[in-house]
């Protein structure tokens, strides 16, 4: 019987058991990722049973990059106390200041996570991973702690559901509206502890970019694990950036899927996922009109280079409306730097978007763009739940970077081709 990508992958870090869907199995990990947030919960459980050593110090990534540059007094020594934990254990991997990123974006960049592994975070969105052909997701903050000790986790074999598109993406059309199609159609738990496998013609033409978008949200449809099987593309990726070697594997023609979806995306409109469910998406023709007060390009989501390309693709020669504030948030310190060398930024100031540091901002109603009681914000982030981004009685739209480019322009809801 053939096998899923998600489960030769898991094969292949088995410690013990059998690599069945449903079954239990112990594996090594290839990384373990936590932040500012979920950190802290984990160092205070090693200092509780006074942990002295991990399993290996080049294999733990600490980022800060929820409340930094620090809010408040609080969040100053959630960051203080990971910066003494990293120091204490000497740990490589860790990020804060000028070379911090939002961790997402920052660790395939750096070439921390390759094809092939096996990787677990303290932070639902881990799953991005999965389009480099890894086997990645979020786990809780005990799980990490633990797992510092031992390099080591348990899993429930995922069943795999596999999705193909064909057709070709029409102009303003990407990774982001493919997976807010998805959502809409299959809801928020409509992977519910099951791998997506994301495959076909229309994921094959698709930039590293656009791949790490779509895996991103596999969470919002309650998947374990968003995976792209490796292929050329990735190859040229990682290449360069590989911190030790890599495997790829793809799944047998014979392997047994619990579902497999097929799509033609030719006719694919951008879509925007209305308040309050990444669920609700819609082509925007359908919520045009929609007045907004902030644009939000960014986050883990859409904070790569492809991303603020499109953006400034839109906003060249065009001011953003006096009524909308344009956040900008470059995913991290090098996506920035090459912003700046090909004169990206300089389109954004001069279209009177605001300059963020790499962050994940007001993602999570952290900082440095809150909503007020009654404001709609139309963003590139992944969720847009009840008073995620601020109030709860404020609204999220989710969108492309292009759309919410457009939208910070018209002042309300757009489609770029209409400005």
């Amino acid at each position: 019987m053939g096998k899923t990508i998600a489960e030769k992958i898991l094969e292949e870090h088995l410690i013990e058991g059998d690599v069945k869907p449903g079954n239990f199995v112990y594996v090594r990990l290839d990384l373990i990722l936590a932040n500012d947030i979920t950190a802290p919960l984990a160092i205070k459980e090693l200092e509780k049973y006074e942990v002295k050593e991990l399993f290996d110090n080049e294999r733990i990534a600490l980022v800060c990059d929820h409340f930094t540059p620090n809010k408040d007094i609080k969040s100053a020594e959630q960051c203080a106390m990971v910066r003494r934990f990293a120091i204490a254990h000497n740990i490589s991997l860790f990020y804060e200041g000028g070379n911090v990123g939002i961790e997402h974006a920052l660790l395939p960049e750096q070439g921390l996570v390759v094809p092939g592994d096996v990787v677990i975070g303290a932070d639902s969105h881990t799953c991005t991973y999965g389009a480099l052909g890894a086997f990645a997701t979020g786990v809780g903050s005990s799980d990490v702690a633990a797992a510092m000790i031992t390099g080591e986790t348990w899993f429930k074999v995922p069943e795999t559901i596999k999705f193909v598109y064909n057709g070709t993406l029409q102009k303003w059309v990407g990774g982001k509206d493919i997976i807010l199609f998805t959502i809409g159609q299959i809801g928020v738990d409509g992977a519910l502890y099951k791998a997506m496998e994301f495959t076909g013609e229309v994921i094959r033409s698709l930039n590293m970019d656009h791949r790490l978008t779509i895996s991103n949200m596999a969470i919002e449809a309650g998947a374990k694990a968003g995976i792209i099987p490796p292929d050329d593309i990735t190859e040229e990726y990682v290449q360069s950036r590989a911190t030790r070697p890599y495997k790829f594997f793809k799944s047998d023609p014979d392997a047994i899927y619990a579902e497999v979806k097929e799509y033609d995306v030719s006719e694919l409109e951008p879509q925007v996922a209305l308040p309050h469910l990444p669920e609700n998406a819609v082509s925007v023709r359908e919520v045009e009109d929609i007045e907004i007060d902030q644009a939000v390009i960014g986050s883990c989501t859409n904070g790569r280079m492809s991303d603020l390309r499109e953006a400034a693709e839109v906003l060249e020669g065009r001011k953003v409306n006096k009524r909308v504030r344009c956040l900008v948030f470059p995913g991290t310190p090098t996506i920035l730097r090459q912003a700046l060398e090909e004169g990206v930024i300089k389109t954004l100031l001069d279209a009177g978007c605001v300059l963020c540091p790499p962050s994940c901002g007001p993602c999570l109603g952290g900082h440095l763009g809150v909503l007020a009681k009654g404001e709609r914000a139309i963003s590139t982030t992944n969720r847009n739940f009840v008073g995620r981004m601020g109030h709860k009685e404020s609204e999220v739209y989710l969108s492309n970077p292009a759309v919410a480019a457009a939208s910070a322009i018209a002042g309300k809801i757009i489609h770029p081709e209409n400005l």
